[in-house]
């Protein structure tokens, strides 16, 4: 359900005949059209009061929150729950950032006992970094069944660049069947985006809610997009199960144009209310009938 503040914008945006109910975002929780928020923990405010002033005005816009780079390991229960309680009474999901993979160096019964934490702290999603976890592939998967089982939300992350011991051997890839890697670990890192699309199809089938893909050499900077990988994944893949990370406003604005509002991203939360404007834009020029889509344009 939409707050009160979209309400009433949405109802004025009506009363003087711009858009109609039907032209409105979908409400939450939304399938398409995901904007995945960075928390804004890094602030020398305290972190649920910074939180509470960005979701007072953006709540509506936000489907998701994570906590980067492992933050909530730094912070006490007490405050991990409060902030995931706030986040919920926004409608919006939390995640874990880049962490799970630190804790498989105490072994696999860790791991289970992590899951357990933070679903008792209020996590929704756990993110998987395969690149920094450096585990075979069917243990990947394996970790993917856990954590559905817990109930919880696995969003696997991957880059398109590989170890190059992890790259099957010329014509190893028939059928998609998973070949374990024959040669020694390296530091040698090889570009492969169908081994990317590949693992992901495999975490997907295994149950995985979302792929997220690593800004790294795909789209940390709009001058140097490379728009044929990400035209790859999205036509294997598809827009709904696939989210990418935007660095910044250039980036957010390239995705938004080529592929249209329905486009899952994960932003900095000072881009919220920029990434929602670029898409009410978007939605008008498809329709030119809602000349005002989104309230973030008269602003």
């Amino acid at each position: 359900m939409r707050g009160w503040r979209e309400e009433v914008v949405a109802l004025s945006l009506r009363g003087y005949g711009y858009g109609n109910e039907e032209d409105d975002r979908p409400d939450k929780p939304r399938r398409y059209g995901v904007t995945e928020m960075r928390s804004p923990f890094y602030s020398f405010r305290p972190a649920n009061q910074a939180l509470q002033e960005i979701l007072d005005s953006l709540g509506p816009f936000v489907d998701g929150l994570k906590f980067s780079g492992g933050c909530h390991s730094l912070m006490g229960k007490e405050l991990v729950r409060e902030i995931t309680d706030l986040a919920h009474k926004h409608d919006i999901y939390v995640s874990t950032g880049d962490w799970a993979e630190h804790l498989l160096r105490q072994g696999p019964s860790s791991f289970k006992q992590y899951v357990e934490e933070c679903k008792a702290l209020g996590f929704d999603t756990i993110e998987l970094n395969a690149g920094s976890l450096k585990l075979p592939e069917d243990a990947l998967l394996r970790l993917v069944r856990l954590i559905k089982s817990s109930g919880l939300r696995a969003k696997p992350l991957f880059s398109v660049k590989f170890d190059s011991s992890d790259i099957p051997a010329s014509g190893g890839r028939a059928f998609g069947a998973y070949i374990a890697p024959v040669k020694e670990r390296s530091s040698e890192r090889i570009e492969d985006v169908d081994l990317l699309i590949r693992r992901a199809e495999r975490c997907l089938e295994a149950g995985a809610d979302m792929i997220m893909i690593d800004a790294d050499d795909v789209c940390q900077r709009a001058d140097s997009l490379r728009a044929d990988i990400v035209a790859k994944i999205i036509g294997r893949l598809g827009l709904e199960k696939i989210m990418f990370e935007a660095s910044n406003p250039s980036t957010s604005e390239w995705f938004v144009k080529r592929y249209g509002p329905r486009v899952n991203l994960f932003v900095d939360h000072s881009d919220v209310m920029n990434l929602e404007r670029l898409r009410g834009f978007n939605m008008r020029r498809s329709d030119p009938s809602s000349r005002f889509a989104s309230p973030f344009f008269l602003m």
